[in-house]
């Protein structure tokens, strides 16, 4: 299952789950549009995993828990802390993050 922040509270969410797989985007990104199906499917095949959202201009301080200068940027969290992310638009190397932490 997708979350998609409503608050700039993903620090708390990382904290509080396992496994944490993010989706930087924004509204205006193209990729962050052609992504999302993916990330959504990549989410219903690993529901032991919390998969999230977050628009990188709406949530600073979010956007802050990784180096986002690209979008979509995806970023892994496990036991609160941060594992590992890239900046695609391609599912294959987007399942390889996901696989590091699964």
């Amino acid at each position: 299952m997708v979350q998609e922040l409503s608050q700039d509270n993903l620090s708390e969410i990382v904290a509080e789950n396992k496994k944490v797989v993010v989706q930087y985007s924004a509204t205006w990104c193209g990729n962050c549009r052609i992504m999302k199906p993916k990330f959504k499917k990549l989410a219903s095949e690993n529901e032991d995993t919390v998969f999230i959202i977050a628009d990188a201009e709406k949530f600073p301080e979010s956007r802050q828990l990784a180096t986002v200068d690209n979008l979509p940027t995806f970023s892994t969290f496990v036991d609160g802390k941060f594992v590992n992310q890239t900046q695609t638009n391609k599912f294959e190397v987007l399942k390889e993050l996901v696989a590091e932490v699964i």
